[in-house]
């Protein structure tokens, strides 16, 4: 235990390498960040919790790469670009310096991708579960956020990319529905470990969107927060969910699945609203920036919950609409 790293070599030797000029090479108690000009800042924190949020024997640069990208989703939502986060690392007793070198690689991996350095943050012991917690900062153009609370009866409803994928893959990594087939379930699982943020939507969301939000605890449900924070109502064709082919795979084996991938959570995808004359420039200018978006619905007039309708033109209704976190 002598050999084992002090919590400033911890610092020195494992993170700073990889923090950018606000974390002030990790030397000091605070960050300095300079805003751009004509920008907000937009601020956005998660935890994530061994047994929780995560496996505790998942593969320590997954762990790191979820934990950010969580966040980063959060940041997408809004229209924000990302300018660095601070992390909080509550570490076990019998963390192990291997361990922590690989976690690290994976989160300088991701800051690098994405152009979110690291600023800063705290590390401590304890003796329950590995705990993370990352707060990213990003900046978005002065006035032009995309609220959960914007959206407006007439807007059209996006989602991007697929829905479900990462629920179905939680499933198979609690080694349920085995009957999916290899390459499926390879597919589903990378979906629930390392979920892509839609930062290339950001500027879509900034000149477009009504309103925002990231599908972090299910379709459903999220969705359900987000007119309901707005004042408005939509009626939901839920059977033009887009899926991915290896959901529509496992659903076609199992139809329970549907309901999962409905309302599972671990999507990270995003939600927005349009008004229905900006909704083309909408599209086009997702599918220049490669991020596909699917018309889910329209927003309506009404305080009521959305309206889910099958493929009959009747009623769905579920019993749960999202993940819980109490």
């Amino acid at each position: 235990m002598s050999s084992r790293l002090t919590e400033d070599e911890l610092i020195a030797r494992i993170f700073a390498p990889f923090a950018g000029p606000a974390g002030l090479g990790l030397r000091d108690d605070a960050a300095l960040l300079k805003v751009p000009p004509g920008d907000d800042l937009v601020l956005t924190t998660d935890a994530l919790v061994a047994g929780v949020h995560f496996f505790a024997d998942d593969p320590p640069d997954a762990i790191a790469r979820k934990a950010l990208r969580v966040n980063l989703s959060d940041l997408a939502a809004k229209g924000a670009r990302p300018l660095g986060f601070l992390l909080s690392l509550v570490l076990p007793r019998d963390w192990r310096e291997d361990w922590l070198r690989a976690f690290a690689a994976g989160l300088a991996s991701d800051a690098s991708t994405y152009g979110c350095p690291l600023a800063g943050g705290d590390t401590v012991a304890t003796p329950g579960p590995l705990t993370l917690s990352i707060t990213a900062f990003g900046a978005v153009p002065a006035g032009r956020m995309a609220l959960r609370s914007g959206v407006r009866a007439g807007d059209r409803l996006y989602v991007t990319g697929t829905i479900g994928d990462a629920a179905i893959g939680l499933r198979i990594r609690r080694g349920r529905d085995p009957g999916i087939a290899q390459a499926a379930r390879e597919f589903l699982l990378g979906r629930y470990l390392t979920p892509e943020p839609r930062l290339g939507l950001a500027k879509a969301m900034t000149l477009y969107a009504h309103g925002g939000m990231d599908v972090s605890d299910g379709f459903v449900g999220d969705l359900t927060k987000m007119l309901a924070v707005s004042g408005v109502s939509a009626r939901v064709p839920i059977y033009r969910l887009p899926l991915s082919k290896p959901a529509r795979a496992a659903i076609a084996a199992n139809p329970d699945l549907f309901t999962v991938a409905a309302t599972g959570g671990d999507d990270y995808e995003l939600l927005a609203s349009v008004a229905p004359e900006t909704a083309p420039a909408f599209e086009a200018e997702a599918a220049a920036a490669g991020v596909r978006v699917s018309m889910v619905g329209e927003a309506v007039e009404g305080y009521d919950p959305p309206r889910f309708i099958g493929p009959d033109g009747g009623p769905v209704v579920f019993a749960r609409g999202s993940y819980s976190h109490f």
